[in-house]
This record gives structure tokens, sequence and C-alpha cells, in this order.
């Protein structure tokens, strides 16, 4: 169920990350044989479920992210390959935790670990992994590397408070709400695209550009996830359509639609989230709601205000294939739209 976003005028090449990943392929084929060596471990369970996740066929955009920026300035060391496992770890982690939270059943098409193993095994996995990327981000023996990833996975739990915190209140607004997603996706992909320059010894304003890249792609990247799951497919997402709504979160397009509704649609809206009324037909009318008052559209406005944020930080830096490729990042994240 679900409405066809296209809001594009005109023809244009589809967007693709085809070039981030033939420049990262042979550091990514690295980067996937220490995944598999570092969630081994000899308590069966462990690998038996960080593999349920690890091997279900995400993109690894992250990691990427990292690796592209350290060659970016001329890195050629071991470290980048290290810190984006880190990276992909700290990922998997928090996925597992929030399907916990969420009382999620499906990720990436197959039931999530939670359904299989139960919840406390996947908050311990997901504990085992981070314990696993903290190793290895020591393990590179930059102090400021290990700093920032430190830093953002604070910042990702304290963003898991605030969302559990704000869970079913329609008066959340939407500062507050960018305030979550800042915090539960952006600061992730900042920190990812920032370390590869700390270990490649770029200057401070090159730092600066790809914390910012990051931060901005991370915004707009969730906030496509928002509109996505009132108006994509399952495979786009990950997820099936609607989850977001029968789990009753409020993102952006939910906060847009309920502030611009009349007082019956308010009603609505507070039967559906709070009281967790949320049948198909429920979802149907929800989406009408949003298509009304164009939340749906606005929302992806809002995510293409902070990709052209992410494209002017790195507009000052010089040309390399890397740039053009992330780059070219922002214009995939956004297309998932059309």
């Amino acid at each position: 169920m679900g409405v066809v976003l296209n809001i594009e005028n005109g023809k244009r090449e589809p967007a693709s990350i085809k070039d981030l990943i033939d420049l990262t392929a042979a550091d990514m084929g690295r980067v996937n044989e220490l995944i598999l060596s570092k969630a081994g471990s000899d308590v069966e369970m462990i690998p038996e479920v960080a593999n349920h996740l690890i091997s279900s066929g995400g993109k690894r955009l992250r990691p990427m992210l990292t690796l592209a920026a350290a060659q970016m300035f001329g890195y050629s060391g071991e470290g980048h390959v290290k810190l984006a496992t880190s990276v992909e770890f700290m990922h998997t982690a928090t996925l597992l935790h929030d399907d916990v939270v969420d009382e999620s059943g499906m990720r990436r098409g197959k039931k999530t670990a939670r359904m299989i193993w139960g919840n406390q095994a996947s908050v311990l996995v997901g504990d085992f992994l981070l314990g696993q990327a903290f190793r290895m981000m020591v393990d590179v023996g930059s102090l400021e590397a290990l700093d920032i990833l430190s830093s953002a996975a604070s910042i990702i739990a304290e963003g898991e408070v605030m969302q559990l915190a704000a869970a079913k209140n329609l008066d959340t607004t939407e500062d507050e709400h960018f305030a979550v997603i800042k915090a539960k996706t952006a600061a992730l992909f900042s920190a990812a695209a920032e370390v590869g320059p700390v270990i490649a010894l770029a200057t401070r304003n090159d730092r600066a550009a790809l914390r910012s890249y990051g931060m901005n792609l991370g915004l707009a990247f969730q906030l496509i996830d928002d509109a996505l799951d009132y108006g994509g497919s399952s495979q786009e997402l990950g997820k099936n359509v609607g989850d977001d709504f029968r789990e009753g979160k409020v993102t952006l397009p939910v906060i847009l639609a309920y502030r611009r509704g009349t007082k019956a649609e308010r009603t609505f809206w507070k039967r559906a989230i709070e009281d967790n009324v949320t049948d198909d037909a429920g979802l149907e009318k929800a989406i009408g709601l949003m298509t009304r008052h164009g939340a749906i559209a606005d929302t992806i406005g809002r995510a293409r205000h902070f990709g052209e944020i992410a494209r002017d930080a790195l507009a000052p830096l010089e040309a390399t294939p890397q740039k053009s490729a992330l780059i070219d990042v922002i214009d995939f994240c956004i297309s998932r739209v059309n």
C-alpha cells in the first residue's frame, strides 16, 4: 500500500552510487573479510545473530563513505579498513537495538533477529558488535578518530532515548524531530565521513567539510526514509511500507499533516498514533491526508534542502573521483522517492 512518489520534472539520468562502489571495491573486499572475522565468536549464538543481519543485503553505504573520504586525501595505510568496519558494526548494533525498541518484525525483507532469537539475544549481540568496533578503533591508534566515533555512539544512544520519550507524542515539533534524526541517523553518517580525512591527516577545514557533508547527507537520507514509509516500496525501505505508522512513530510527514489538519483530522491522528488504531484502512487515510496537505512533498523538500547543504560543504574541495562519487550519493539518496 502507498502512493507512487515522482516529483521530478523532465527526464534525467537515474542517480547511482556505482562510482562509489567501484572506487571502494578493493577496500570493501577487505572490510567484508574483517566483518566476518570480527563477528566470529566461540559463543555460537553471536555469529548466528550477527550474520543474520550482516548478510542480509544492506548497501554498506556508511563504510564506503569512510573509505572514499580517506582515499580522497591520499591515505595509504590500513586504518581506514578497520574504521570502516567499526562504522558498519556500529550501524548493525543500532539496527539490532532499534528492532527491539520498535518491536519490529521485518528488516530488509527478513524476520528480525529478535523474532528468531528473542530481544535479549538481539541486545546482547548488538553490545558485542559495539565492543568489537571499539577494539578496532583502538587498533588504528588515532585518538581523534576514536573520539569522533565514540562520541557518535553516545549521541546515537541519546537519539534513541529522545525518540522513546517523544513516542506517540503528536505535539512533537519539527525542530524536535530534526534533533532526534540528527542524533539517531545523521551523527553516524557525519562520523563515518569525518574519520577518513582525520586519519589521512587532512586540514581542519577539510575535516569540517566532510563532517558537514555527512551530517546533512544523513538528515536528507532519514527524511527520505520518513517519506518512503508512506509512499515507497518494501524493497526500497528494507522493511514493510507503513511500519512507522503501525508502530505509532511521529515522523515528519505525520507532524506536518497533523499540524495542518482540521479538528476532525487531528482526532483521526490521535486515534491512530496515540491509541494505536492502525489498520490498512487507517494507513490509506493517513496517506490521503498527507497528500492533501503536502506533507510528503514537503518532507522531500526538506531532504533536498539538506542535500544541497551537503553538496555545498564539498564545493571548496579539490576535484577528485571520490568527491564526484560522494556528490552522487546525495542524488542517489534523494532519488529513492522517484
